[in-house]
């Protein structure tokens, strides 16, 4: 996803692309996977009200 949404970034793919990409699941539609170095998760933030008690 980061790939594709870089392609679209640069002007590179139409923004219109990403709906088709996500709609067939084809994984030849999309950009090219984004290395990992850099990449990690920080945290989730969920709203209070949908937390279970």
């Amino acid at each position: 996803m980061v790939g594709t949404l870089l392609e679209v970034g640069l002007g590179k793919r139409p923004p219109e692309s990403l709906k088709a990409i996500l709609e067939t699941a084809d994984r030849r539609l999309a950009g090219p996977t984004a290395p990992a170095h850099g990449l990690y998760f920080v945290e989730a933030a969920y709203p209070q009200e949908k937390l279970r008690p």
